[in-house]
């Protein structure tokens, strides 16, 4: 199995900062984040630290600034937070976890429509 990317809710919004920026320092993190996830500057330089520590954060140094810089992508963390929530809540039965989903979620046309075409190009590639 590939290696696993658990972030908290902070670290996703970071990651996500880092993602859209490419690469940035503490106070470039801190302006960019969204109101309602802003903490302190010193939260946000130790959370890149322990991020570093996890492996999808480095930094190099400017001056007296930390730039950082993500190690991993996007779809890299969602597939495995995503198998990690297929795991640690459905035993690992992806279609459990999508069921649920679409069970539990109101879907509109265009929901359905778009979650159809995905699993059309699915099954096309597989053939």
């Amino acid at each position: 199995m590939s290696t696993q990317h658990t972030l908290g809710e902070l670290q996703l919004a970071i990651m996500r900062v880092l993602w859209r920026l490419k690469t940035a320092s503490v106070a470039d993190v801190h302006r960019a984040l969204p109101e309602h996830k802003s903490r302190a500057l010193t939260t946000i330089a130790t959370m890149l630290s322990k991020m570093e520590k996890k492996g999808v954060v480095l930094h190099k140094t400017e001056g007296r600034q930390f730039i950082y810089h993500p190690t991993v992508s996007e779809s890299e963390v969602k597939r495995s937070m995503v198998a990690e929530l297929a795991h640690r809540l459905f035993e690992g039965d992806f279609t459990a976890l999508v069921t649920h989903l679409i069970e539990e979620k109101e879907i509109d046309a265009k929901e359905l429509e778009q979650l159809k075409n995905s699993i059309a190009k699915r099954e096309k590639g597989r053939k």
